[in-house]
């Protein structure tokens, strides 16, 4: 699995805002963004000049894809899939972004971080409907049941994780029930339930110019 493994505070540094890729951490004073609020690389704290239309596009296009820890290839593909389907296509894209497991992982809060909830799919920790899933690319459907597997329940990873979900407030797309280590995704986001600072509008104009 092609992955991002470089210094994920250069990548918050570079758009301006946190991404949210270190979980905790970008929520204490230890985060980039707190610390040095400017571009990577000896020009960044240099003025910046006017950023063009076109560059706007790729800024957000950027930011939306680093948020959620896909490549640029497998970017393209969920947005061709976004374009294919009935809709509007800027929502049908977050949509398609939100349900990938590994973001669903993470959203439930068995993970601290994208990367962290890719991983623990990867390793086999996760099974939907029953039936163990390790592709974090995954989409999940609504009525789906996603549970921490029986081997992985006894894990001291997983039994501190239990006692940390009372305190995770998880979206209202979704239940977790926090004794059986699972959740249900009650329905599919719609775009005024995906609370995530981007203008994904943005990022169709990138692709659609």
């Amino acid at each position: 699995m092609a992955r991002y493994t470089g210094p994920v505070c250069k990548l918050c540094r570079r758009e301006g805002v946190k991404l949210f890729l270190k979980g905790d951490r970008c929520m204490s004073p230890k985060c980039a963004i707190e610390r040095n609020n400017t571009r990577p690389g000896q020009h960044g704290s240099a003025r910046q000049r006017k950023i063009s239309g076109y560059g706007q596009q790729l800024r957000e296009k950027q930011k939306v894809r680093r948020t959620y820890g896909v490549l640029e290839h497998q970017f393209y593909l969920e947005f061709e899939r976004a374009a294919r389907r009935p809709g509007k296509t800027s929502d049908n894209f977050l949509q398609i972004l939100e349900t990938r497991l590994d973001n669903i992982i993470y959203r439930f809060g068995f993970a601290d971080s994208r990367a962290q909830a890719r991983q623990l799919v990867t390793h086999g920790h996760f099974a939907v409907n029953g039936r163990k899933t390790d592709i974090p690319s995954a989409l999940v459907k609504a009525g789906d049941v996603i549970t921490v597997r029986d081997h992985s329940k006894g894990t001291e990873y997983f039994k501190t994780r239990a006692l940390m979900l009372a305190q995770k407030a998880v979206p209202r797309w979704l239940s977790l029930d926090i004794a059986n280590l699972s959740g249900r995704v009650i329905a599919l986001p719609t775009r005024q339930d995906i609370e995530v600072p981007f203008n994904e509008a943005l990022v169709v104009e990138y692709y659609q110019r």
